[in-house]
């Protein structure tokens, strides 16, 4: 047995070269001992989208994103259609105090609100919106497609 500690954060040169094989034990792992189901999303499905009418990709992705609210909310916490629609989704999920800001030492998508966009097979199956601030990071909301419950995807976007 042969036992490396090597860097992940910074990312060493030892890391990079052997992430595709820890990743695929890890995989391994989570599928046998935890159960998860092998197409669990993965960080390459999952999209950082900034809260804004302006961004071509919040703009593509809105009416889908509305419609996976609705569904979530009606099914989930039993609302009626008239308490989830368009214009509740834009009050309660799209409307934010926060201005959007990029600074030099922040992180690359800049510091405001964001909709973490969780896709599979080119559909969105659920959707955290957080804020990106200088010291937190603060999950304002998570909804998911209902059709999806069995991969605790919750669970997963808390941990991630």
């Amino acid at each position: 047995l042969k036992v490396r500690v090597v860097r992940s954060s910074p990312p060493s040169s030892q890391f990079k070269a052997t992430f595709q094989e820890s990743y695929q034990v890890y995989k391994r792992y989570q599928m046998v001992v935890h159960k998860d189901p092998p197409d669990k999303p993965t960080i390459n499905q999952v999209r950082l989208v900034p809260v804004s009418f302006e961004d071509p990709q919040f703009k593509s992705s809105f009416n889908q994103s509305a419609s996976l609210f609705a569904k979530y909310q009606m099914s989930v916490h039993k609302d009626t259609p008239s308490d989830c629609g368009e214009n509740e989704f834009t009050r309660f999920l799209c409307d934010s105090p926060l201005e959007a800001e990029h600074a030099p030492n922040g992180p690359e998508c800049g510091y405001g609100s964001f909709h973490q966009q969780y896709w599979l097979d080119g559909k969105i199956i659920a959707v955290g919106v957080i804020d990106i601030l200088p010291y937190c990071v603060s999950s304002v909301y998570l909804y998911y497609d209902p059709d999806f419950a069995f991969l605790s995807l919750g669970v997963y976007s808390a941990l991630r």
